[in-house]
């Protein structure tokens, strides 16, 4: 993982460049009097001909993902370069980009295809082989762990490898238990007999929003953040690198969404439109994880066509977004950000569904959300983490592996389950995806409620200028009242609320030792 700068003085020549996924971050600024780049975009407010300005052209593209897609940002004039990208400046001031690597993504025919014995067997060396070369480190390394099938492969192949115990660290919740994997943790933490340490997350940890959104450098849709940063950063009192399972859902199609999506596909065209019919009549109803929620999900996006269904399983906003945005609606539907997605479906032309689905989840959602997140989480306590599931030669053998070695009738990860049978506990193997999620919906309708009502619907809110204030209104007070879950948008407009508001201060950034936040405050058991 890597963002570097060469300069050739001789020949007056800066090359940039940015590791093959987009692990680490790196803006630029680019006039024909001036580039400029930076590992955070604030950085380069400090130039004082850059001026922190609104890219309002990004707003309907964050508020459908979550996030900007590279290259773009919400900073006017500010770029992110692409991963597995060179950027050349040359002394005459032209800039020209390059593409140094690219996933191979390609159809197999059945007589290339490895026997599932053979896989099994690479899979295991391949992901042995990626955590040796991250416990590479002169300094306390320890592991994440959710209690999850991929963090748990993690720490058992790091028992085996290690002379030492590891250090593991995980983290739960006191409000909901749905969300709580801490006995799952306890249980694996047990068979590799890890030096175990848990943390409990209460409402009140909600105060690092702005922290966060100064992390982030602007605002983002992944509550999982919270508890990313607490996670870090006690993490970063025992070791100062930690490994991660990141990576082993994008690898081996361990989200829900996958199948959801690929069952629709095999759905008779009138019944996917009877289905859309019937449910989006119905109001929204539990929390996002309820069986109800995501049956109308689902049903809600059965009669799109197929990219467009997998972009609404996955929006913030979707069919609403014309409402919050006035004047972006575009045929009554989703608008234009769409079709950021089209060059990743040019490359992917010809492959399976699934495999389509894989790699547009990698150039997308593994690039601009999660790797961000925990890049920015994880580097604000000087603490680096490692993804073995990210090996260049473990992604590269693993988009060869034909569908059902990943996916089959509902069952995620079936060549990694396989391959790690004997090592991680039968009740981790069996159990469904949980994922890292945040109680926002408990949180925001008691202790928190007030302060969601003080942020977004104060006469002063930034957004108001942005954003249809009836509507953010209405979701609030569905929210509250207990009528839908609309935690996540809720957490979206909270962060975009903040960002707005931090904008004036990029300018006058700190000097090193300034404290920009009070210390707050986390329960620890």
């Amino acid at each position: 993982m890597f963002a570097l700068a060469i300069w050739d003085d001789k020949r007056r020549h800066l090359l940039l460049a940015r590791d093959r996924l987009g692990k680490k971050p790196l803006f630029y600024y680019s006039t024909p009097k001036l580039f400029a780049f930076a590992s955070e975009a604030k950085a380069l407010f400090r130039i004082p001909e850059i001026v922190p300005q609104v890219d309002t052209e990004g707003f309907p593209a964050f508020f459908l993902y979550g996030y900007v897609p590279t290259p773009g940002t919400l900073y006017r004039g500010i770029r992110k370069l692409s991963p597995g990208h060179l950027l050349q400046v040359d002394s005459d001031g032209e800039v020209r980009t390059e593409e140094y690597w690219e996933l191979p993504v390609r159809s197999n025919s059945e007589s290339s295809r490895p026997s599932a014995a053979e896989a099994c067997a690479r899979v295991r060396e391949l992901v042995t082989a990626a955590v040796r070369r991250r416990l590479v480190a002169d300094v306390p390394l320890g592991a994440f762990l959710s209690g999850g099938i991929d963090s748990s492969i993690v720490v058992g192949v790091m028992s085996q490898l290690m002379h030492e115990r590891v250090r593991t660290f995980s983290i739960g919740f006191a409000v909901d238990r749905r969300f709580d994997e801490t006995s799952y943790a306890r249980l694996a933490s047990k068979r590799f007999g890890t030096l175990h340490t848990e943390f409990i997350v209460e409402p009140s940890s909600v105060d690092l929003v702005e922290r966060l959104v100064w992390h982030h450098d602007g605002p983002f849709a992944d509550s999982s953040a919270i508890p990313t940063y607490l996670l870090s950063r006690l993490a970063r009192e025992h070791v100062t690198v930690a490994l991660s399972g990141d990576g082993g859902d994008e690898l081996f199609a361990g989200y829900l969404r996958f199948y959801a999506t690929l069952l629709s596909e095999g759905l008779p065209a009138w019944m996917r439109h009877a289905a859309h019919k019937l449910f989006s009549s119905l109001p929204e109803w539990g929390h996002n994880r309820n069986p109800f929620f995501r049956l109308k999900k689902f049903a809600g996006s059965a009669s799109l066509p197929f990219i467009e269904r997998f972009s609404r399983w996955i929006a913030v906003f979707y069919e609403d977004l014309p409402r919050l945005l006035p004047g972006c609606q575009e045929n009554g539907r989703a608008p234009a950000p769409i079709a950021l997605l089209e060059p990743c479906l040019q490359r992917s032309e010809g492959v399976s569904p699934l495999t389509r689905l894989l790699y547009l989840n990698l150039k997308t959602y593994l690039l601009d959300d999660l790797l961000v997140k925990m890049d920015r989480c994880s580097m604000a306590h000087a603490l680096e983490v490692r993804s073995p599931f990210l090996d260049r030669d473990l992604m590269e053998y693993v988009f060869t592996l034909p569908d059902p070695m990943k996916l089959r009738w509902g069952q995620t990860k079936v060549m990694l389950r396989k391959a790690f049978a004997d090592l991680v506990p039968q009740e981790i193997l069996r159990r469904g995806k949980m994922g890292f999620g945040v109680p926002l919906r408990a949180w925001f309708t008691t202790e928190l409620r007030d302060y969601i009502r003080d942020m977004l619907l104060a006469p002063d809110a930034r957004l108001r200028g942005y954003l249809d204030r009836g509507y953010v209104r209405q979701l609030c007070e569905d929210h509250i009242s207990g009528r839908a879950d609309h935690s996540h948008r809720l957490w979206t407009l909270l962060t975009f609320e903040v960002w707005l508001r931090q904008l004036p201060r990029l300018k006058t950034l700190p000097e090193a030792g300034d404290v920009l936040f009070p210390s707050e405050s986390v329960t620890m058991r």
